[in-house]
C-alpha cells in the first residue's frame, strides 16, 4: 500500500479557504466597494466626471512618464542586473543592496531628496538648469521619480534568471561560430524577453500608482503636471466623492486591462524561450 505524501501544511479545502478569505479582505472587497459606490452614480455623472479636461491631462501624463519610466529601466535595469549577476568587482554587495534603497527608502524622502538635487541650487540642476533641462517641478522630474521607485523592480525579476542562465549555451553557440552581438540576441535575448516584460509591468503598474515621491518634484500645475493620484486626493479635500471615485475607477479599469495585455505579451515570449 502506497505510503501518504506529507505535507506541511493542512489540506487544499482549508488552505483554498484562507486563501480566498485573505484575499476577499484585502483585495476583493475594497475593490467591490469601490465599484458599487460608483454605482450608484448615473452614467452621465460617470463620464462627466472621468473625461473631465482636468482627467485627461492627468490620464496622459500618468501614462506617459509611467510608460517611459518602466522602458528606461526595462534598459538599464536590464544591464544592471547582468552586471550583478556576470561580473565579480570590489563593492559589488554595496552596489547589490543599493538596488533595493527605493524600497527602504520612504517616497516623501525619495521626493524631498529628487528634487533638491535638481532644484536651480541644487548639487546637480546648478549645472543641468543652465543647459535647459530642467529636472525639478517639471514632467521631466516626474519620469526621473517614477524611475527612481521603479528600477528595483526590474533588477530583481531578471537577477535569479540571469544566475540560473546556463553559459553552455553561449559558449556552444560561440563554437559554431556565432558573434557575441548574435549570440545575444538570438540565445540570451529570447530566455530573458520574458523575464524583461515582467519586470517592466511590475515597474510600470508601481509608476502609475506613485504619490509621494512625485508630488514634491513635479510642481503640481494643473492640464501641465498633475498626476491622476493627486487629483484623486485633491478631489476628497474638495469633498468631490463621485469625481474622485470616477477617476479610480477609470485608473482600475486602464491598470486591469494593462495587466492582461502583459500577461499575454509575457505568454507570447515564453514560446521562445530554450
Amino acid at each position: 500500500m502506497a505510503s501518504k505524501r506529507f505535507n506541511a501544511l493542512p489540506g487544499f479545502g482549508l488552505t483554498m479557504g484562507l486563501t480566498l478569505t485573505y484575499l476577499s479582505v484585502i483585495v476583493l472587497i475594497p475593490l467591490a466597494g469601490l465599484f458599487l459606490r460608483t454605482s450608484e452614480m448615473s452614467a452621465a455623472e460617470f463620464w462627466r466626471a472621468a473625461t473631465h479636461p482636468r482627467a485627461l491631462a492627468a490620464y496622459r501624463l500618468t501614462f506617459g512618464a509611467s510608460f517611459i519610466a518602466a522602458l528606461i529601466n526595462a534598459v538599464f535595469g536590464t544591464i544592471t542586473a547582468w552586471v550583478l549577476a556576470r561580473y565579480s568587482f570590489p563593492g559589488k554587495r554595496f552596489l547589490d543592496a543599493l538596488v533595493d534603497f527605493p524600497f527602504a527608502l520612504p517616497t516623501a524622502v525619495a521626493g524631498l531628496t529628487l528634487s533638491s538635487l535638481f532644484a536651480k541650487t541644487g548639487w546637480l540642476g546648478r549645472y543641468l538648469v543652465p543647459m535647459g533641462i530642467e529636472g525639478a517641478f517639471s514632467r521631466l522630474g516626474i519620469v526621473i521619480a517614477l524611475t527612481f521607485i521603479g528600477l528595483p523592480f526590474v533588477v530583481r525579476t531578471l537577477q535569479p534568471v540571469l544566475e540560473d542562465l546556463e553559459r553552455e549555451t553561449e559558449e556552444a553557440a560561440a563554437t559554431l561560430g556565432a558573434g557575441r552581438l548574435r549570440t545575444f540576441f538570438t540565445v540570451i535575448v529570447p530566455t530573458l524577453l520574458p523575464a524583461i516584460l515582467t519586470g517592466f509591468a511590475l515597474s510600470f503598474a508601481r509608476a502609475i500608482g506613485e504619490y509621494g515621491s512625485v508630488i514634491f518634484i513635479a510642481g503640481n500645475k494643473q492640464y501641465y503636471s498633475e498626476i491622476t493620484p493627486l487629483l484623486i486626493f485633491v478631489h476628497l479635500e474638495e469633498y468631490n466623492y463621485a469625481g474622485a471615485m470616477a477617476i479610480a475607477v477609470v485608473m482600475l479599469i486602464a491598470s486591469f486591462a494593462m495587466l492582461g495585455t502583459i500577461n499575454l505579451l509575457e505568454r507570447w515570449a515564453s514560446r521562445f524561450q530554450l
